[in-house]
């Protein structure tokens, strides 16, 4: 990765997390537009590209390593409440351990996911990185501010947030890590995208509610079929 790069990483994810701060009425239905784009692109990018790369460097060990990555996202999700997934789940009273947990659960997420950047160099993993994250941090600052925390509060958490991936690729440059060990870390990443992927695309419909027929809404379903288009597009 070059210096550019780190910016773009950086700059990305908080952009579009400060648009929480101007755009709070009606934003579940854009959301989900956007997330059902980006979780069939990660889908798409993870079966196309990055799976076959792993396999094709770790064999069947690859195999353990995802699973891992998969178990590892469900404990993650017991902390950050499924923040990742663009979910917004309001406490009825929000305390200071509210935030602290919900910090814990991404930050940590993001730093692990910003490790094997900057070595493999993978551009699909990189921009499946970038659109996993710009609508988790639009949900964060959301969140925070439905929370009734305050915009420094919130600003503050974002910031945090999107140092993150940058900060995991410049520690994961200085770590001078093999390549068998940045595969299985990505084995670890595609675990962590198998898993929130997966649940964008099987959640419930925009309006929140549970489908009575599991019907997909034809926005979500065309901006699904656009993000596995792109995805296949990409070589």
């Amino acid at each position: 990765m070059q210096i550019s790069d780190y910016f773009f990483l950086f700059f990305t994810v908080f952009a579009a997390g400060s648009i929480g701060f101007f755009v709070q009425k009606n934003t579940q239905f854009w959301l989900q537009i956007f997330l059902s784009f980006s979780g069939a692109y990660i889908f798409g990018i993870t079966m196309l590209h990055l799976l076959p790369e792993v396999f094709a460097k770790l064999s069947e060990e690859a195999g353990y390593w995802i699973l891992l990555g998969f178990f590892i996202q469900l404990l993650l999700e017991q902390i950050s409440r499924g923040v990742e997934h663009g979910h917004f789940h309001l406490p009825h009273q929000p305390s200071g351990s509210f935030a602290v947990q919900i910090m814990t659960g991404l930050c940590v997420h993001a730093f692990f996911e910003g490790i094997p950047l900057s070595n493999i160099g993978d551009s699909h993993l990189f921009y499946g990185i970038i659109l996993h994250h710009a609508p988790a941090a639009f949900a964060l600052v959301v969140l925070f501010l439905s929370s009734k925390y305050t915009p420094k509060t919130a600003f503050f958490c974002l910031l945090l947030f999107s140092f993150m991936p940058p900060l995991g690729a410049t520690i994961g440059a200085n770590l001078q890590l093999s390549d068998v060990t940045e595969h299985r870390i990505i084995s670890v990443v595609i675990g962590s995208f198998l898993h929130i992927a997966t649940t964008i695309l099987f959640e419930v419909d925009s309006s929140g509610s549970a489908s009575n027929h599991h019907q997909i809404p034809w926005r979500r379903l065309l901006a699904i079929a656009v993000g596995i288009a792109t995805a296949a597009a990409i070589s």
